[in-house]
């Protein structure tokens, strides 16, 4: 069974998404971004769109690629509490800071 997390494990998986944030991209962008070979390249977004994390829609000749948001809701919920942490450790640092004005 294929989870989002084994999915995002991958590096090169990692780093598509990453040149992703920006936009819809076409597959030569994501080659020339990601320094792999075309069918790599393919073979990643292929396993980022069954897991639910990217999509691909026609453009003329062209295929563009973009994040799905909604495929990242595991990921989201996972990190929450952490994000809780971190947001409560700034919240303690910021009332630190003005007290200390």
């Amino acid at each position: 069974m294929t989870t989002t997390f084994s999915v995002l494990a991958e590096p090169a998986r990692r780093d598509i998404l990453d040149l992703l944030i920006a936009g819809p991209r076409p597959v030569g962008d994501l080659v020339a971004g990601s320094g792999l070979s075309q069918p790599n390249t393919s073979r990643h977004l292929r396993i980022l769109r069954e897991a639910g994390l990217v999509e691909r829609r026609a453009d003329g000749q062209r295929r563009l690629y973009a994040l799905r948001p909604e495929g990242f809701v595991d990921v989201e919920r996972w990190l929450a509490p952490y994000v809780r942490l971190w947001q409560d450790g700034l919240g303690a640092l910021e009332r630190h800071l003005n007290r200390m004005e």
